[in-house]
């Protein structure tokens, strides 16, 4: 394989340096890199190269110091938005899907929008489903993977109007489905958040695989597992549209925690269930950075990346991330979460790291960056703890580049949940505020949010609350 990271490599390790840059902001403190950024008030600092992926929006502009002003609350006690914005709810868990095979499932977690034909919009809907899940998928023959799997994905199709005009299951039999990711030819990735083998939990079948999923039609992609690409505690993925490489996250719950992953596929953008001929499974070493979370200084950036092949993708008798990747080890990140293709790179979250918890490390989130042409890591954003005020909010998710610029990014901590925005300034403004509480009036609890994705057109931000499972469509003025 070239050095630029092209599928077809040979060997263990590409290695694409002799020598480690690990060149950071230093001596520069971090109370002046906040200041410069615009962001000290709000405890998160920014690196230049993220300009990169909002300026590759259609119609990147700077929203200034409030994004799009102060969220009013809503009488209806669902969803608080700035001014001018409004919401229609497309699904809630419980009702009856419009296909009639049963109710919608619980736990809605991530999402993807793909345009279809006369302005239609097709929505595939993951369901972060356990063994004692509330509403389980239904039972589909032909998309069922294991029948004692209660996750999956359901499919709405929208008009031009935005209108509900179809709901189904569009995969079932899976299990803790929680995020994923577009490929180029318009089908969703749906990536199961377990490692859980066949005769635990009851289940018949393996779990830990990511699984194709077309919203359109769901029966060109049936329930296949694309074994290749790991059995592990997947979150999310993002496809390199130039080379087909796709990049894995894992949010593995207790040490040693989760690693980064690049798939090769041996048909890099063959379309539609070209990703089930198979391919190579890697791991990201920064070497001399076993941990993520020891990097604390945004710009920090690595020109010294590796890609060590993964001894046993399928982990038959032991997880990935404890496996034996030579004298030199792996890099590892606590909740190693959202994934997402922006501009030339790779981006990915780190929702939080604590050291009590085995971290080398502690912060509120970080968001790196993989530049693949220049073999460059970089740290682009660090949320807190260490900065002279918290972030409003904690824990990002699930992320998504917004069509004014920037990034949209899904809470999931304890407290008030949000959507934020973060403007190419790097200010951080709050989008939209979860009302729905499912604890008590004595002690109230928010579900995270989580799916935030844009309609082709970007006028509509999709959106969906865990729990209560409510699917939300956001229309207002985006690009004022």
């Amino acid at each position: 394989m070239p050095a630029s990271g092209t599928p077809g490599t040979s060997g263990t390790t590409d290695s694409t340096g002799s020598t480690e840059s690990t060149t950071g902001p230093s001596p520069t403190t971090r109370r002046q890199l906040l200041a410069r950024s615009g962001a000290l008030g709000i405890g998160i600092a920014f690196s230049g190269s993220l300009s990169e992926l909002f300026t590759s929006t259609a119609a990147a502009q700077d929203l200034g110091h409030h994004g799009y002003g102060s969220l009013v609350p809503d009488p209806d006690g669902l969803l608080d938005l700035p001014k001018g914005f409004r919401y229609r709810v497309l699904s809630r868990e419980g009702d009856e899907l419009r296909s009639g095979e049963g109710p919608v499932p619980s736990n809605h977690d991530g999402m993807a929008a793909f345009a279809g034909g006369h302005g239609r919009v097709h929505l595939v809907r993951n369901h972060e489903n356990r063994a004692g899940a509330r509403v389980p998928v239904p039972v589909i023959d032909g998309l069922t993977y294991d029948p004692q799997g209660k996750g999956g994905c359901t499919s709405l199709s929208l008009d031009s109007r935005g209108r509900v005009l179809s709901e189904r299951v569009a995969i079932a039999g899976t299990a803790v489905n929680c995020a994923g990711g577009p490929t180029p030819w318009g089908t969703w990735l749906t990536c199961e958040e377990t490692e859980d083998k066949a005769g635990t939990n009851g289940y018949t079948k393996d779990h830990g695989f990511v699984f194709e999923v077309d919203g359109a039609d769901p029966r060109r992609t049936g329930a296949v597992p694309l074994t290749a690409m790991g059995r592990f505690q997947h979150e999310a993925v993002a496809v390199d549209p130039q080379r087909g490489v796709v990049y894995e996250t894992e949010d593995a719950f207790e040490r040693p925690f989760g690693l980064f992953y690049r798939f090769l596929p041996d048909k890099p953008l063959g379309g539609t269930g070209s990703l089930r001929a198979g391919g190579r499974l890697q791991a990201m070493r920064v070497p001399g950075v076993p941990d993520l979370s020891s990097i604390r200084e945004t710009g920090a950036h690595f020109d010294r990346v590796e890609w060590v092949d993964v001894p046993d993708p399928q982990a038959a008798g032991t997880p990935i991330r404890f496996q034996d990747f030579g004298a030199d080890g792996i890099t590892h990140a606590q909740k190693l979460e959202g994934c997402y293709w922006g501009g030339r790179s790779v981006y990915f979250v780190s929702s939080f790291a604590r050291s009590a918890e085995g971290s080398a490390g502690d912060h509120h989130g970080q968001v790196w960056r993989y530049d693949p042409d220049r073999r460059r890591l970089t740290l682009v954003i660090v949320f807190g703890p260490d900065t002279d005020v918290r972030l409003p909010g904690e824990s990002p998710d699930n992320i998504c580049l917004a069509p004014g610029g920037g990034l949209m990014v899904c809470e999931d901590g304890s407290g008030a949940q949000h959507v934020y925005g973060v403007t190419r300034r790097g200010e951080v403004y709050a989008m939209a505020r979860n009302r729905q509480n499912v604890g008590t009036p004595e002690k109230p609890e928010w579900g995270e949010f989580a799916g935030v994705t844009f309609s082709p057109d970007g006028r509509t931000m999709y959106v969906n609350c865990y729990s209560p499972g409510t699917t939300f469509a956001v229309t207002g003025p985006w690009r004022r």
